[in-house]
């Protein structure tokens, strides 16, 4: 008789990672690409930049996924006249009275494991300067105060990309992009149901950070020696094609392939990791057209922790199957009284049969498809 494996402490944390994000997802309609690319970047001790209008819940997305995490968050909308102590801390007094300059960072930014700055921009070169310290190095210095920073991953937001070149190399140090757009039109419905639903729902604690960190600390243990010659052979494809990337968000690459096979629950990184070159491209553009160049080489392209992040990057029926697959499994099992479960379901079929007809319908999205006609057509 074959015994059952049992999954590693690893594949444990990867799996409780995975519920938190779907639950702090709820509601949000077209946004669990982003609540996945946190816990990717926090894995990987990255950092992730949004780009987007206002009014695409990228604040909500970031708060519920920092709820769920747990730890010590930090928020702040940043304008042209935020000052330093609004993000890091006013001079201590006491220590002032002894004559020593010393911030006090008391539930401040230097004090925070998640961290959202929306308008990021719109620092001031202090702040930005600053910032670069705490991002790069996780170290707080100003004055006579130096404090190793706990943060796993801060996320920036602005409404696009900065034209000035000093802000441009700031944006540069998000290894991450992330572009969003407002709900397509056949997600309306299932927008308005789920926002309605989502402002009275509260969010439960999912998960540890000492989940994100158990994750972390495996990262630099990837065998990354096969994955390192496809990507290098991606990296050739692009710059043929007239993409181009740094030096330094070519070798940084390596560690979100890492963080990625580390979230799929193995050791080592195959072809199936390469995906998250996708978001190092820095601009919409270049993104878009790394996704025709690279569309051979990201055929093979899964995550079973991030799927819909993959979806996004690869655009490959597979992975959009799977994640089509997964929410409709939730959507039934939360059962046909739960709030907006037929809205859900129905918004779930329509997407279904916006990308795939009925030869290319894989068998197992089938039955799922089937089981949600089901319950739509059931009177509760």
């Amino acid at each position: 008789m074959t015994l059952p494996i049992e999954p590693s402490a690893a594949q444990q944390a990867a799996a409780r990672v995975r519920d938190a994000v779907h639950c702090a997802t709820v509601g949000l309609i077209e946004r669990e690409q982003l609540a996945e690319l946190i816990v990717l970047a926090a894995v990987a001790q990255e950092h992730l930049l949004i780009l987007g209008p206002p009014g695409t819940a990228k604040s909500a997305v970031v708060r519920r996924v920092a709820s769920a995490l747990g730890g010590r968050y930090f928020e702040y909308l940043l304008g042209r006249f935020t000052e330093p102590s609004e993000l890091f801390g006013p001079v201590d007094l006491r220590r002032l009275r002894e004559g020593v300059v010393e911030t006090d960072v008391s539930g401040m930014l230097p004090e925070a494991e998640v961290a959202f700055l929306d308008e990021v921009f719109l620092g001031s070169t202090a702040i930005l300067n600053t910032l670069l310290g705490v991002l790069n190095e996780r170290r707080f210095r100003r004055g006579h105060t130096q404090i190793e920073c706990p943060l796993r991953v801060c996320v920036g937001a602005a409404n696009a990309l900065p034209d000035d070149e000093s802000l441009a190399a700031f944006a540069d140090r998000f290894l991450l992009h992330l572009f969003v757009e407002p709900v397509p039109d056949h997600q309306l419905e299932a927008l308005l149901e789920g926002g309605w639903q989502s402002e009275r729902a509260s969010l439960a604690h999912r998960t540890e950070l000492s989940d994100i960190d158990e994750l972390s600390r495996r990262v630099p243990l990837v065998d990354l020696t096969h994955a390192r010659g496809l990507l290098a052979d991606a990296i050739r494809k692009l710059r043929g094609a007239g993409l181009s990337l740094s030096d330094r968000r070519i070798v940084k690459v390596q560690r979100l392939i890492a963080a990625a096979t580390v979230l799929a629950g193995r050791d080592t990184a195959t072809d199936a990791d390469l995906w998250p070159l996708f978001y190092v491209m820095p601009t919409r553009e270049a993104q878009a057209s790394a996704q025709d160049v690279l569309r051979d080489s990201m055929s093979a392209a899964a995550n079973p922790t991030l799927r819909a992040a993959v979806e996004h990057a690869v655009l490959q029926p597979v992975s959009r199957a799977a994640r089509l697959v997964e929410a409709a499994r939730s959507c039934l099992q939360a059962g046909a009284d739960a709030p907006g479960a037929a809205t859900i379901a129905e918004a779930l079929l329509r997407e279904i049969d916006a990308n795939f007809d009925a030869k290319s319908l894989p068998p197992e999205l089938a039955a799922e498809r089937a089981r949600l006609i089901e319950r739509v057509a059931t009177p509760t």
